[in-house]
């Protein structure tokens, strides 16, 4: 495996998760925290982002910052390919806190044989992508977009390999979400959990009042 590419569009791509927005920004970086340790354990690692304080974790983590050209989650996976060599190359998304190294290195096995992975989410959209060569992204995200990348797939010549690994299938895009996950997220994650957890009390005591 050449690479590993991390998309983050920062805390304003999680506005589903129902926070205060400082609770949110830090949810958001804690998990794209856990993500970055599992990912520089275990290849060269690529986050785009043009977030300031998630520039400054990448590097504290050991990752290369990518600027964000701007353009949607395609241009900026685009942006951090760019460059690198045609071998194999994965592309997992900040919000799959549950990652470890062996849920990655699984994934590079496809990519290696010459076929075209991916780990589809719940609603139909794609958490990670393994990829023969970068040449072989297109971006194509968005809502059903694990159904458009299995197409181009097909349209390059590739077999597609749909690889069931639940810690790279469960992201956190709610509460909800993060509670369901509570006993099997990392510890930045874990840790922003909490924080969230004892933020909801503290407001529902004040609406008591």
């Amino acid at each position: 495996m050449t690479a590993i590419v991390v998309p983050f569009r920062g805390a304003s791509g999680k506005q589903r998760l129902d926070a205060p927005d400082d609770l949110r920004a830090q949810v958001a970086l804690a998990m794209l925290g856990d993500v970055v340790a599992a990912c520089v354990a275990t290849a060269r690692t690529r986050v785009v982002t043009s977030d300031l304080t998630a520039q400054d974790l990448v590097v504290e983590l050991g990752g290369e910052v990518v600027p964000d050209p701007g353009g949607g989650q395609g241009a900026a996976v685009a942006a951090a390919l760019a460059g690198l060599p045609e071998e194999p190359v994965l592309v997992v998304n900040a919000d799959v806190p549950c990652l470890v190294p062996h849920d990655l290195r699984t994934l590079t096995g496809a990519a290696e044989l010459g076929a075209f992975g991916l780990v589809e989410a719940d609603d139909g959209t794609t958490n990670a992508l393994a990829l023969p060569r970068p040449s072989a992204f297109a971006p194509l995200y968005g809502a059903g977009s694990a159904r458009r990348f299995r197409k181009h797939a097909v349209s390059l010549g590739l077999e597609t390999v749909a690889a069931v690994i639940p810690n790279l299938a469960d992201d956190v895009d709610t509460v909800d979400d993060l509670e369901r996950l509570a006993l099997r997220v990392a510890p930045r994650t874990r840790a922003a959990r909490e924080k969230l957890s004892l933020g909801k009390l503290s407001l529902a005591e004040l609406s008591r009042r």
